[in-house]
C-alpha cells in the first residue's frame, strides 16, 4: 500500500476486513448511482456507476425453519474500458455510492472529469462506503470490462424528503448513456443521436429548470469531447 492509499482510510483487502451493513435504501433490478473513489492526486473523482441488485433475495438463501444457509448475494457493477474509477477501485479496494436526484450533479459525473476534495456532495440523499471485490474481466466489441461485487461498511441516509417521479431527470440520465456512446465502436451514431433529440424533446416538455441545465451540459460535454477528438 502506499503512502497516499494508508492516509486515506482505505480498506486493507478488497472487502476482506470490514462487515459489511446493509444499503441504506433498497435496490431492485439496476440503479443508477453516482461512485466518488479517490485517485493518486487524493481527490474524490465522481463517475455514474449502476448498481446490479442480486437475483437471489436473502429468503432465497434460509431453509424451512428460516436459517440462513449461505450469505446472499453482493451487489455488483461493471466499470468499462480504463477508467479513474476503475484505477480506483483497484488501487483503494473501495469507494463511496453516492445516492442522487440532481440531473446537474449526475451528467457532469456520467460525461466529464468531476473531482472534489471530499466524497460525499451535498446533494446526495443517502451514501454507502463500500468495499469492492473484483469478480471477473472481459472483452465486448473492443472495450475491455471488470465486474465488482460491492459491500456497504458505513452508510447513512442524509435526506428524507417524499420522492416524485420526474420524467425530465429520466431523460437526462438516457442522454447521459447515449452520449457516452457515440463514437464508440459497436454503436450507431445515427441511432444515438435519434434518441439524444427524442430525450431532449421530453426535457423540453416535462423536465424543470434542473433538467434544462443538465440537459446542457451533456451537449456542453459530448462538443468538447468531439472537438479533442477532431484535434488529435
Amino acid at each position: 500500500m502506499t503512502g497516499d492509499e494508508s492516509g486515506s482510510g482505505a480498506l486493507e483487502t478488497n472487502g476482506g476486513d470490514a462487515d459489511p451493513i446493509a444499503w441504506p435504501v433498497s435496490l431492485s433490478g439496476v440503479t443508477e448511482t453516482v461512485v466518488a473513489t479517490r485517485g493518486p492526486n487524493g481527490l474524490w473523482n465522481l463517475a455514474v456507476l449502476g448498481l446490479f441488485a442480486p437475483e437471489r433475495s436473502d429468503a432465497s438463501s434460509e431453509d424451512r425453519e428460516g436459517n440462513s444457509s449461505e450469505p446472499p448475494d453482493p451487489v455488483t457493477a461493471r466499470t468499462w474500458g480504463s477508467t479513474r474509477t476503475r484505477g480506483n477501485f483497484r488501487r483503494q479496494g473501495e469507494g463511496y455510492v453516492l445516492f442522487v436526484d440532481d440531473p446537474v450533479l449526475f451528467a457532469d459525473a456520467a460525461l466529464s472529469i468531476a473531482e472534489r476534495e471530499d466524497p460525499i456532495p451535498d446533494a446526495a440523499s443517502a451514501w454507502a462506503r463500500v468495499a469492492v471485490e473484483s469478480l471477473e474481466t472481459g472483452v465486448d466489441e473492443g472495450t475491455e470490462w471488470e465486474r465488482w461485487a460491492l459491500r456497504p461498511v458505513e452508510a447513512a441516509v442524509e435526506s428524507t424528503a417524499v420522492p416524485t417521479i420526474d420524467r425530465g431527470f429520466g431523460a437526462v440520465v438516457e442522454a447521459t448513456v447515449a452520449a457516452s456512446r457515440l463514437d464508440v465502436a459497436g454503436y450507431d451514431d445515427a441511432e444515438l443521436r435519434r434518441r439524444l433529440e427524442y430525450y431532449a424533446s421530453v426535457v423540453d416538455r416535462a423536465g424543470g429548470p434542473r433538467e434544462r441545465e443538465a440537459l446542457e451540459r451533456v451537449r456542453e460535454h459530448y462538443r468538447s469531447d468531439r472537438r479533442r477528438n477532431e484535434s488529435r
